[in-house]
């Protein structure tokens, strides 16, 4: 299927369905050499899997990643490294249902219409289940940041709902954002964010929210002129996870009602000789290239759109249906979606620290 295959150097193909036997994904154009910490790795798909606390889906998946080739003894040989995690706790039946009719807000009508055809359990690969061979690959896009570079990312939970933490939380590590089950760091917030959650679990609804995140230790030159912007690329990663609707970075909508004169960000030198800004509302991007500056941004997730609520829809042949959704299912995908945005945060950084390496002699 095209639109599979993610970046430039540091490439990732992912496979699978929702409901397959198996999905994962391929990772080209890793540097041999690179130390693999499987433990880590798992980590992160733990922090991603359902059924990890009353607020997700309690689909059982233990997401065991299993590595098919391009490691060796714990190090990456250079060649692709595939990355398989079973699909153990699929119920297709739940989705009898929906054979000719329409989810509203789901992909069902657009990949019918594109297709002629689509895998109706679990929405195959419109599923957010594919998300996690792409927190795999991003775990090893980790692990080469950390080897090559100072770069970290870190994302929270900001807002769900009406409710927003207003911390910009620029300081705070991964084991900070993990001890709420909301991944909000403040727990006074995380607790009414968890509250709104079960209520609108409870409710047969679903719940929005916005993500924040900070990728620190970006040095100064990583992103391309024109169409291969940092931000572009980074936004369109961002963009590609489920249940998106919107991307900022830095200022964002903010600067609209900004004037320059405020807006501008004054460049400095450090006692340590780095030329860095007072300010950062371009959120550590200039140009489409990065400044030295911690890059910021913020990515808006609309409610989940299964709800357990009767709603009006059309089956294939376009005759009026009412759908009663079953199953398993997050009403609200933020507490699951913050490693995943970790996660393609990574694999834009390694596909750039790749090629700034080849942008001068």
């Amino acid at each position: 299927m095209a639109g599979s295959l993610f970046g430039e150097c540091f490439r990732v193909l992912n496979f699978g369905e929702s409901h397959g036997p198996a999905i994962g994904a391929v990772i080209d154009g890793c540097p041999a050499g690179v130390k693999i910490d499987l433990p880590y790795l798992q980590s992160q798909l733990n922090r991603r899997r359902p059924g990890q606390s009353h607020l997700v889906s309690q689909r059982k998946e233990a997401d065991t990643v299993e590595i098919l080739s391009g490691i060796e003894d714990g190090w990456t040989l250079g060649s692709p490294i595939a990355l398989m995690i079973r699909n153990a706790d699929a119920k297709s039946k739940h989705y009898d249902n929906v054979q000719d009719a329409y989810r509203p807000s789901h992909a069902d009508y657009t990949y019918d219409m594109k297709y002629g055809r689509r895998a109706v359990a679990g929405g195959g690969r419109s599923s957010a289940r594919m998300t996690a061979g792409w927190v795999a690959a991003g775990a090893v896009a980790q692990l080469f940041l950390r080897q090559c570079s100072d770069i970290e990312v870190v994302a929270w939970v900001k807002q769900i709902e009406d409710i927003v933490w207003p911390d910009t939380g620029t300081e705070f590590t991964q084991v900070d954002v993990d001890k709420t089950p909301v991944r909000c760091p403040d727990r006074v917030v995380a607790e009414r964010m968890a509250a709104r959650i079960e209520h609108a679990r409870k409710n047969g609804d679903s719940l929005g929210g916005v993500i924040e995140a900070v990728i620190r230790g970006v040095p100064a030159g990583l992103g391309e002129p024109i169409y291969d912007k940092f931000e572009a690329e980074l936004a369109k990663a961002m963009l590609a996870i489920n249940a998106t609707k919107g991307f900022e970075i830095g200022s964002g909508f903010r600067a609209a009602g900004m004037r320059g004169t405020a807006h501008n960000d004054p460049f400095v030198q450090c006692e340590n000789g780095q030329i860095r800004t007072l300010s950062n509302y371009s959120g550590g991007v200039q140009g489409g290239i990065s400044n030295g500056m911690p890059i910021q941004f913020r990515v808006a997730f609309k409610p989940t759109p299964t709800v357990m609520v009767p709603q009006q829809t059309v089956t294939r042949d376009g005759s009026p249906h009412v759908l009663q959704m079953k199953g398993r299912h997050d009403p609200c995908v933020l507490p699951r979606a913050v490693p995943i945005v970790e996660a393609m945060a990574a694999l834009v950084c390694a596909d750039f620290v790749l090629r700034h390496r080849l942008s001068r002699l």
